[in-house]
């Protein structure tokens, strides 16, 4: 089965938007789905990763910069 990509870009959405955002994103994924999230560095960065650690998503960094973090999030099987 082809792996389907769905991109979320929350640059510049300030927190906790920016979590609700990906939680809604992440729920409306289905199986062979994955999300790829752009997301500011510091606080947005952090507060994403602890709720997708929460939630039990696994998720790896594809991209980062002094900025920007790029997350490759999976749905959970």
């Amino acid at each position: 089965m082809k792996e389907v990509i769905r991109v979320l870009d929350l640059e510049s959405i300030p927190c906790p938007l920016n979590v609700v955002k990906c939680k809604l994103a992440l729920e409306k994924l289905s199986i062979h789905e994955t999300l790829i999230v752009y997301l500011d560095k510091g606080e947005p960065e952090e507060m994403v990763k602890k709720s997708l650690n929460e939630m039990n998503y696994f998720f790896q960094i594809l991209e980062e910069d002094k900025k920007i973090i790029k997350l490759k999030i999976l749905h959970e099987s």
